[in-house]
């Protein structure tokens, strides 16, 4: 199966780190901004963002939604961070559209901004903030069938060399990042990994055993300790569901001392 988008799953770092020159970061700086080289430029982007839960499946509607600094703690530097890209109304109406009719009922938000997972990405790939996005949120159950789902409903978009992002973690205990990076935490990291790219990247394994293991995704090596909660996680069930096929490029980065994981499925 092909998918009509450029589909990519990106571990986005932590708050605005990766824009204020943490070394911990440098990596994962390094490989958005060679992604933005490499893949063919998009005439809009929709992002899935872990750092937006609603009770429905809701999406930025306003034609310049402002910026969320959703983070605490930073300098003052990190509150005047800048992203003015436009919105694009038309494009949340046809999500919405597509949710509607897959039976997955939606919501439009005009005035909600743009959270960190869009913009700390974005304003590294592309800098100039001229290509217009809209954000979908994740649903607050956090049920990993549903957001399968939302994915396979988004198959029904129709917009010419639209790019979909999934801005999550793959490893996100937030506890871990910040203590001392044991031999066994390593280990822990390391063999979740190796079972999600396995999961994602294997093109002998069949699509209905690949969908089996994201929605039990609790079963895989140490899942619990990388994802105490799994709201990192389930913006890639929203990619693979749109993408529905082996991802097509598969990047290991190190973000802050811990492995995490880049997917991307070519369009075509």
């Amino acid at each position: 199966m092909t998918t009509k988008n450029d589909v990519l799953y990106i571990s986005h770092g932590g708050g605005p780190m990766p824009l204020l020159g943490d070394p911990g970061h440098q990596d994962m700086v390094d490989q958005l901004t060679g992604l933005a080289h490499q893949l063919p430029r998009p005439s809009a982007i929709l992002v899935i963002s872990a750092h937006w839960e609603e009770a429905l499946p809701t999406i930025t509607s306003g034609a310049n939604p402002g910026l969320i600094y959703d983070y605490y703690g930073f300098p003052p530097e990190a509150y005047r961070i800048e992203y003015p890209c436009p919105g694009e109304p038309e494009l949340a109406k046809q999500v919405f559209q597509a949710l509607e009719e897959a039976g997955l009922p939606a919501r439009l938000d005009e005035q909600r901004g743009f959270d960190h997972g869009l913009f700390v990405p974005l304003k590294l790939m592309y800098p100039k903030a001229d290509i217009p996005c809209i954000q979908l949120s994740l649903v607050n159950s956090l049920d990993a069938s549903l957001h399968l789902a939302i994915g396979r409903a988004l198959q029904a978009i129709d917009y010419d060399n639209l790019m979909v992002i999934g801005s999550g973690f793959s490893f996100h205990n937030m506890r871990a990042f910040f203590t001392a990076s044991t031999p066994e935490i390593q280990v822990r990291n390391r063999a979740f990994e190796e079972w999600l790219k396995q999961t994602c990247a294997d093109e002998e394994m069949d699509e209905s055993e690949r969908e089996r293991r994201l929605i039990h995704w609790g079963e895989a090596p140490h899942a619990r300790f990388c994802h105490p909660r799994e709201e990192h996680l389930l913006p890639l069930h929203v990619c693979y569901g749109l993408a529905n096929k082996p991802s097509d490029a598969h990047s290991s980065v190190t973000i802050l001392g811990k492995e995490s994981g880049f997917f991307y499925w070519k369009a075509g």
